[in-house]
């Protein structure tokens, strides 16, 4: 092996482990690769900026915009009504949501959509009973699968498309995939519709409870006690602060302690943080009732009757690892975060004192246009909606956008001209007509996720021109080729999905394609069938909520555990596995 190929092995293994620890932003670590790669002499300044030009990355920018100008004009808002209907049962429910937003998915990026939808489920859920958690993994789901339907249907089928063409090869079609997405998507809704709505939790969330708060359902907030109040002396018992409705008092935080559990002959203290975990109303009501105030100080004095918002920590956010003071949240972001939720678990300690992590839902009091502002900053945020707040009307512009977004995708199906023409001209359109404001954008772009894109793609070509590509290929068909053609796609989609777990879906299939085409020359398997192997696997995360940003995006809101994604997730990842590796082999392997 050559120097070059130990210092891409030492360069993506670095890669790899930044990711896993979260070191920094993803787009920043590939960056800080892709420099070292070149400083080193491994890849020239053309070969390391190929990522750059690759129309690829234009094409996936494109249509980030296309689906923000679906989005912002509510073009979609038709589905709520024939959706979400009161008189539906839970599973109706569940069917006619997973095939919508399949079907949407497999044109549209599919982040904005679940984002759309969630608050959707949880006002649904609120109104019936039924609890969130048995809606929000397969609405997930659904957008995964969706997006493997068609070649726009997520960046990362784009992307292998345009390294196929950047070999020479053809690339794949607008409904290559289809064979595989198409059905996928049909019996993943009739397995949710059946089996797997058993599989999942029911576990109420914050805005769902029913009395029952001992369960570690809800956000965890903190009321202090004042120097004026009444309670100042009294138990907690006598303090009325027992047996409520919607709220348990978990423990008090004194003199940079935490006490619990607390008994009902507690006495409490002038200054205690008390910390409750419930409903956000019955709290609130709780702090008016017994005049406790918030931890936090409120923004401002005048404005008593902040909205609240509730947002999702993204793994890049500058708030992981980090405390709410350490990170000056309210200088920061003008907000303040009145309460939290993590996965089920119960927090100990003051709120302003705790390490965020991802996934983390954070319950935060700003005002009005917060939830615009913090849409616009993805790096710290997946989601942020405004509760209670009355949803949108359709956009003026709603049908125009719809428009463009069926004659792009006619366009491409005709192949009038190539995907990335029509998505750059759909995009243009958008904003021209005003469909997308010139103010949104650069948050519609997504610049971080086009960098790792374009990135990836660079240390992609280190991985051929060093070799490794061939080496890599050589080693997993000493361990498959025995056994076959099957075998050998089985392994490249193991390898890639475990990848994809690790580290983004996109970085996964750049990383792998390489591998997977250097092995298909060696065994003689098409290119087209190790592509669309790569695509696939590289898309199918079903097993955590870190593997892909939708996972993330339903966590807090449906009060998921870890536990909850390998047990939903599990048989969805074998039947990808399965139906995968055999239409590969049937369809693309002659």
């Amino acid at each position: 092996m050559t120097i070059h190929g130990l210092l891409t092995i030492f360069t993506i293994l670095a890669v790899l482990v930044a990711l896993f620890k979260e070191v920094t932003r993803p787009d920043v670590i590939f960056i800080v690769g892709l420099v070292f790669l070149m400083v080193t002499g491994v890849l020239n300044p053309n070969q390391a900026f190929s990522g750059f030009a690759n129309p690829a990355v234009f094409t996936v920018g494109a249509l980030f915009i296309v689906a923000a100008g679906i989005q912002r004009t509510r073009a979609l808002g038709f589905l709520d009504k024939m959706v979400f209907n009161d008189a539906f049962s839970a599973r109706k429910v569940l069917v006619r949501m997973m095939a919508s937003t399949a079907g949407m998915s497999s044109f549209l990026n599919n982040t904005p959509i679940v984002a759309m939808l969630i608050p959707q489920v949880q006002q649904w859920s609120d109104r019936t009973g039924i609890p969130s958690s048995k809606l929000l993994i397969p609405l997930s789901y659904a957008a995964i699968v969706g997006g493997i339907v068609t070649l726009i249907g997520t960046s990362t089928n784009i992307i292998v498309s345009g390294m196929l063409e950047q070999r020479g090869i053809e690339p794949l079609a607008l409904f290559e995939l289809t064979w595989i997405g198409l059905p996928a998507a049909f019996i993943l809704v009739i397995w949710f519709a059946t089996i797997g709505y058993r599989m999942l939790p029911e576990r109420k969330s914050a805005t769902e409870t029913d009395g029952n708060t001992t369960n570690g359902s809800g956000y965890q907030m903190d009321l202090k006690v004042i120097s004026d109040s009444e309670l100042i002396g009294k138990t907690v018992e006598d303090a009325g602060l027992r047996g409520l409705q919607n709220a348990f008092l978990i423990h008090v935080h004194r003199h940079h302690q935490t006490i619990g559990p607390i008994g009902p002959h507690f006495i409490l203290e002038d200054g205690d943080l008390l910390t409750f975990i419930g409903d956000v109303k019955a709290i609130d009501e709780l702090s008016v009732q017994k005049k406790l105030v918030r931890g936090a100080p409120v923004l401002d004095a005048s404005q008593p009757d902040l909205p609240l918002f509730e947002a999702v920590v993204a793994p890049t956010s500058m708030l992981v690892g980090k405390t709410l003071k350490e990170i000056e949240f309210r200088e920061r972001f003008h907000a303040v975060v009145i309460g939290i939720q993590r996965q089920s678990e119960e927090i100990r300690g003051a709120i302003g004192n705790l390490p965020i992590e991802a996934g983390d839902l954070l319950l935060i009091e700003s005002k009005e246009g917060f939830d615009e502002r913090a849409n616009n900053d993805k790096d710290n945020f997946y989601l942020v909606t405004q509760k209670g707040a009355r949803q949108l009307p359709v956009n003026s512009k709603s049908r125009l956008a719809l428009l463009l977004t069926l004659g792009m995708i006619v366009v491409a199906t005709l192949e009038i001209i190539p995907i990335v023409t029509a998505a750059m001209i759909t995009a243009g359109i958008m904003i021209y007509t005003g469909c997308v404001r010139k103010g949104q954008i650069m948050a519609a772009l997504n610049i971080p996720i086009l960098l790792v894109i374009a990135a990836a793609i660079g240390m992609g070509q280190a991985i051929e021109t060093t070799g490794l590509a061939v080496m890599a290929a050589g080693f997993i068909n000493d361990y498959t080729t025995f056994l076959g053609p099957i075998a050998v796609i089985a392994g490249v989609y193991i390898l890639t999905n475990i990848l994809t777990e690790l580290i983004t879906n996109n970085a996964a299939a750049v990383l792998m394609l390489p591998i997977a085409l250097a092995l298909g020359v060696e065994t003689g398997i098409a290119p087209h069938a190790m592509a669309v192997t790569v695509a696939v696997a590289a898309s199918a995360s079903f097993l955590t909520p870190i593997g892909y940003q939708t996972n993330l995006m339903v966590m807090g809101a449906g009060r998921y555990r870890f536990k909850d994604y390998l047990k939903a997730g599990f048989p969805v990842t074998i039947f990808m596995l399965i139906l995968t590796i055999f239409a590969v082999d049937f369809i693309w392997n002659k």
